[in-house]
């Protein structure tokens, strides 16, 4: 398929910048047999899984990224955007920097009053850079000051249209985030609509939740710029299957019962990880899959996620998964419904 087949009007206004409170987003529910489209609320998601069905949620944790500092000398105001860590004993970490042209190869950076500073020592792309930090306490003390200093990493979307608050760093955060799993710089947005009541009765329902860990990137907001989408490459996630989760995933299969994703971020994850007999393998890597239709899905027979941008690889994944036809259709009733798209926006459940 094209680029430009994924282009269509969005009102800027259904951008959500603010989430709505847990568990009280709208839900939109597309049924692939049937290609009826129903409008609920996200409690209302429940009554569509039962006894021996699984949700796999991705339980990644998303870190303050977005640091504000200094150069040396002259003072320039610059921005710092942390995307990996590449060496923790030498602390070296991969980055994106604004403005790009003023920050060279052997600068000073200087975050606020801190103690904390970065020498850049590598050019990497046109904006990114590989520096170093400069920091005279151990891993968990130089964790702890950028968190201390750091700001929460919400999308350009959003964060060019408003500052960042201090509810954000819980509320960019979903109730599966395991704090030994620091490492996404973008929330897998999914799975911001659950409440821990909701996740209780689903339970009580025999629906069991699981874990996988994909520390989100910024290839996930990365703009597509190709007509040719097999020409797009994506950035590589580093990505976990723990063997229990790939126990349960399978039992339900085996029983023709559901498998959900909790957002594309998990999608991607289990179709990186396929044995030759159609079943999830527990595994441990990188995974840079790109999934634009056609595509077969091994793993997931069904999947929640968010309403996405035009023209967004979220958006291609998410077509791939509901049909083409059936998921730019519902898209067009989300907009003449005024469902709030993007990361703090409405769900949508395909089934």
């Amino acid at each position: 398929m094209k680029l430009s087949e994924f282009k269509f009007d969005l009102p800027q206004n259904l951008i959500a910048l603010y989430p709505a409170e847990r568990g009280e987003s709208r839900l939109m529910v597309v049924n692939r047999q049937t290609r009826q489209i129903e409008h609920r609320q996200f409690g209302d998601i429940a009554s569509y899984f039962g006894d021996g069905d699984t949700m796999v949620v991705n339980d990644t944790k998303v870190f303050p990224a977005r640091l504000y500092g200094s150069k040396e000398k002259t003072g320039a105001k610059i921005e710092v955007f942390l995307l990996r860590e590449l060496n923790r004993e030498h602390r070296l970490w991969d980055v994106l920097v604004d403005p790009a042209r003023k920050i060279r190869v052997g600068n000073k950076l200087y975050f606020g009053d801190s103690d904390l500073v970065a020498e850049v020592i590598d050019n990497t792309t046109s904006r990114g850079r590989t520096i170093r930090f400069l920091y005279d306490g151990d891993h968990s003390a130089l964790m702890k000051a950028i968190h201390e200093l750091g700001e929460t990493p919400l999308p350009e979307e959003i964060k060019n249209r408003r500052k960042a608050t201090e509810e954000d760093r819980e509320r960019y955060q979903t109730i599966f985030a395991d704090d030994n799993k620091v490492g996404a710089v973008a929330a897998p947005t999914a799975g911001l609509h659950f409440t821990k009541n909701i996740v209780k009765r689903m339970e009580i329902n025999g629906t069991r939740f699981t874990p996988i860990t994909l520390h989100v990137g910024l290839g996930t907001f990365r703009q597509v710029d190709v007509e040719d989408l097999t020409k797009h490459k994506t950035d590589s996630e580093p990505y976990f299957i723990p063997g229990g989760t790939a126990d349960i995933v399978n039992d339900s299969l085996d029983h023709n019962k559901r498998v959900c994703s909790i957002g594309t971020t998990v999608l991607k994850t289990l179709e990186s990880s396929v044995s030759a007999n159609s079943r999830l393998k527990a595994s441990e890597g990188w995974t840079d899959r790109f999934i634009f239709p056609p595509y077969d899905f091994k793993i997931s027979n069904s999947l929640l996620t968010n309403l996405h941008l035009p023209e967004s690889v979220l958006l291609m994944s998410v077509c791939a998964f509901g049909g083409y036809d059936l998921v730019m259709t519902a898209y067009e009733q989300a907009i003449k419904e005024k469902y709030k798209f993007f990361s703090y926006g409405d769900a949508m459940l395909i089934l």
